[in-house]
C-alpha cells in the first residue's frame, strides 16, 4: 500500500498553483482593463468640458440651452478636477472656483488654500497629462488637471487584495491538508498493524491450539493426522495473508470465480476454530450456487473474512448467528452477510469504511476500509451497510457484475 502522494501528489499540487496562478492573472488583467475603460470615459469627460470651455471662449455670449449643458458635464464629474489658466495658476473663476472634488479643510484661508490648491495641480498631473482649453487661434487658454474616481482607486487595488486573501487562505487550507493528511497517515498505519495483527491472530491462536492436542494426542496416530490437516490449513492461510497484502496497491488478476464456493471454504475454516475463538456463533450460507463472478480469490476471501470478524466482534448473545445469501439479480451478484450483535448507528455508517475508524477492541480500524477498497476498485462493486438496527443486528450488502448476463 502506498502510503505517500509521490509524483502523483506532486502533479495535482503543481496544477494546483497553475490554476490559481491562472485565475489571479485572470482578475488583474479583467481589472486593469475595466480601469483603463472606465480612466478613458473620465478622461472623454473632462475633453468634453475643455470643448465646452473653448465653445464658450469663442462666442461673445452663452445662451441658456448651451449653460444648462454646461452644468450637466459639470454634474456628472465624480473626480477630482482642478481648472488652472495657460501657467498652472489656479482659477479664480469656472467651476466651484476653479476646482471641484478636492477635499479640503473649508476654513482654510484663500491664500493657504490657493497654495494646497497649487500643490494638487502637481499631485494630479502625476496622474494624468493635462487637457487644454485652447482658442480658434490655437492659443492655450486653459488647462485642466484631474485625478482618478474613488472607484478607479479601489478597483486598481481590489485584485492585489484578492490575491493577498487567497493567499492567505492557501497558506491555511494547505497547512489544513496537511494537518488532516499527516493524521489520516498515522491512523492508516494504526490501522495496518491493527489489521495485521486482527489478520494473524486467528491462525496463530489456532496453532496453538493445534499445538497443545498434538502434545495432549501424541500417541494417537489418527488424532496426529487431523491434526496435521489442520496445522496445514492454517499455514496455507498464514500463506494467502501475505500474498494478499502483496496485492493492495497492484491492480489484481480477476479470473471466474464461484463465490458461493468461496464463502462456503471461508465459513467452514471459521466454523472448525470458533470454540477456540470461545465463540458459539451458527454461520450458514443459502441463495445461488452456481453463478460466477470475475474474481481475485485472495482479495475476495479478504472480504469475507473481515465481515465475518467484525460480526463475531459485534455479537455478544450466547446464540449468535452470521448468515450470508446469495443471490443472482439480472447481471449482478448480491451478497447480503447478516448478524444478530449490536448494529451500527446510523451516522456511524459511512464512518466505518474510513481508514483508522474503530468503535471497538479489536478490527474496524482497516478492515473494511480495505474491504471497501478490494471491493469498488479492484471489483467494480459496491460495499455498504444495507440496514442496522440497535442491539438487533446489521446486514452488509456486495453487489458485483455477473459473469454471465440474463437476457
Amino acid at each position: 500500500m502506498k502510503m505517500t502522494g509521490g509524483p502523483a501528489s506532486m502533479n495535482i499540487k503543481l496544477a494546483l498553483i497553475i490554476i490559481g496562478a491562472t485565475i489571479a492573472l485572470g482578475t488583474l488583467y479583467y481589472t486593469q482593463n475595466l480601469v483603463g475603460r472606465l480612466q478613458q470615459r473620465e478622461k472623454d469627460i473632462v475633453q468634453l468640458y475643455a470643448s465646452s470651455l473653448e465653445y464658450g471662449a469663442s462666442t461673445e455670449t452663452i445662451n441658456a440651452d448651451f449653460t444648462f449643458v454646461f452644468q450637466n458635464i459639470i454634474e456628472r464629474i465624480d473626480f477630482p478636477l482642478i481648472l488652472t489658466d495657460q501657467n498652472d495658476r489656479v482659477n479664480s473663476t469656472g467651476i466651484v472656483s476653479g476646482y471641484k472634488n478636492i477635499e479640503h479643510d473649508p476654513k482654510l484661508p484663500d491664500q493657504k488654500l490657493k497654495i494646497f490648491l497649487q500643490e494638487k495641480v502637481i499631485e494630479l498631473s502625476k496622474q494624468h497629462a493635462p487637457i487644454l482649453v485652447k482658442s480658434p487661434s490655437g492659443t492655450i487658454l486653459q488647462k485642466i488637471y484631474y485625478g482618478d474616481s474613488d472607484i478607479i482607486q479601489r478597483l486598481r487595488f481590489y485584485p492585489y487584495l484578492q490575491i493577498l486573501f487567497a493567499l492567505v487562505f492557501l497558506i491555511i487550507a494547505y497547512t489544513s491538508f496537511s494537518y488532516v493528511k499527516k493524521s489520516e497517515q498515522r491512523n492508516i498505519w494504526v490501522g495496518m498493524s491493527k489489521e495485521t495483527a486482527h489478520q494473524l491472530g486467528t491462525p496463530i491462536s489456532s496453532l496453538m491450539g493445534w499445538n497443545e492436542m498434538l502434545k495432549m494426542n501424541y500417541s494417537n496416530h489418527d488424532k496426529v493426522l487431523d491434526i496435521s490437516d489442520e496445522i496445514s490449513s492454517d499455514l496455507t492461510r498464514l500463506s494467502k495473508i501475505t500474498k494478499r497484502f502483496s496485492k493492495i496497491g497492484s491492480k489484481p488478476e480477476l479470473i471466474d470465480e464461484n463465490p458461493y464456493e468461496i464463502i462456503v471454504n471461508v465459513i467452514n475454516y471459521f466454523q472448525r476454530r470458533l470454540p477456540q475463538l470461545g465463540k458459539n456463533v451458527l454461520i450458514s450460507i443459502a441463495g445461488e450456487k452456481e453463478q460466477k463472478v470475475k474474481l481475485n480469490i485472495e482479495l475476495f476471501e479478504w472480504v469475507i473474512e473481515n465481515l465475518i470478524k467484525n460480526a463475531l466482534d459485534a455479537i455478544d448473545n450466547k446464540e449468535g448467528k452470521i448468515t450470508f445469501k446469495v443471490e443472482h439479480n439480472r447481471n449482478k451478484i448480491e451478497i447480503e452477510v447478516t448478524d444478530n450483535g449490536k448494529g451500527i448507528e446510523n451516522n456511524r455508517r459511512k464512518d466505518i469504511f474510513r481508514p483508522g475508524y474503530s468503535t471497538k477492541r479489536r478490527g474496524w480500524g482497516l478492515g473494511l476500509s480495505l474491504s471497501k477498497r478490494i471491493i469498488e476498485d479492484y471489483h467494480n462493486g459496491k460495499i455498504f451497510v444495507k440496514q442496522s438496527i440497535i442491539n438487533v443486528g446489521a446486514t452488509f450488502k456486495i453487489i458485483l457484475n455477473s459473469s454471465e448476463e440474463i437476457t
